[in-house]
């Protein structure tokens, strides 16, 4: 009597988080690993922080691996790719969240404050996802969020290189999508609003007051939020979404 082969178990997916040592990467991050990605772990300065990070998912039963890259040189942001794959062995999902803020009038922006934005906000997000649709090609599958924001959307003064940078993420997505989607890569991008912070929990009494007059449900949004709708366009569910921008802003913006 020939006896059965055991049941093969398929490896799990893996999905890498770019700026995740923190805030709203971090929350990505466990929801990821919460519903059963390995994930990969990035950030640009705070190793400590990553490493706290990687051991809380890790918690929920999958493998966490830990890197770091500057991202301020789009270069590293294939590299970062490149590195995440040979140690993981695959890249199923990129989520392009890493980003930095340089805030000043147009007319007081200095020349290195604005190529610093667009570099790590928006080239490293094309760099990165250049490297990673060559692998998704090959497995003729794949996942790519964008993380832009609402003001990429509706416009901020005071952040001329942030807004360009977002709507360069909105419109990134957009070419990616239909030039990729026949290789069954889906690439979409979510728009956060005001999202709790430490950086909003600093802001004065009166200065949250006149955020949250501008926000239908009357609150700020949790990182979790965010986190759970970039699952969803990470999983089998969303495999017939793609060039969408969906925003995650309490109604601020709801064109």
């Amino acid at each position: 009597m020939t006896t059965p082969e055991p049941p093969t178990t398929a490896p799990r997916k893996v999905a890498l988080v770019t700026g995740s040592s923190r805030g709203l990467g971090r929350a990505m991050v466990l929801k990821l690993a919460q519903v059963g990605f390995d994930v990969a772990v990035h950030y640009g300065r705070n190793e400590a922080e990553a490493q706290k990070v990687a051991a809380e998912a890790e918690s929920c039963g999958v493998r966490a691996e830990v890197f770091g890259a500057d991202l301020g040189t789009p270069a590293n942001a294939g590299k970062l790719v490149e590195e995440v794959i040979a140690r993981m062995g695959r890249l199923d999902v990129l989520v392009n969240n890493a980003g930095i803020t340089r805030d000043t009038l147009a007319i007081r922006m200095k020349d290195e404050d604005w190529d610093a934005v667009l570099q790590t906000n928006l080239t490293s997000a094309f760099t990165a996802s250049r490297a990673a649709i060559k692998h998704m090609m090959r497995a003729r599958a794949g996942r790519i969020v964008n993380v832009a924001s609402v003001v990429g959307l509706t416009g901020n003064p005071g952040q001329a290189n942030y807004v360009a940078s977002k709507a360069g993420l909105i419109g990134l997505t957009r070419a990616l999508a239909k030039e990729y989607g026949g290789r069954g890569i889906t690439v979409n991008a979510v728009a956060p609003g005001f999202i709790a912070s430490d950086m909003t929990a600093e802001l004065p009494e009166d200065t949250q007051k006149a955020y949250l007059a501008n926000i239908p449900l009357g609150r700020f949004g949790q990182p979790e939020e965010v986190a759970a709708v970039v699952a969803f366009l990470a999983s089998d569910a969303a495999a017939y979404v793609t060039g969408q921008t969906i925003g995650i802003d309490g109604g601020m913006n709801p064109s």
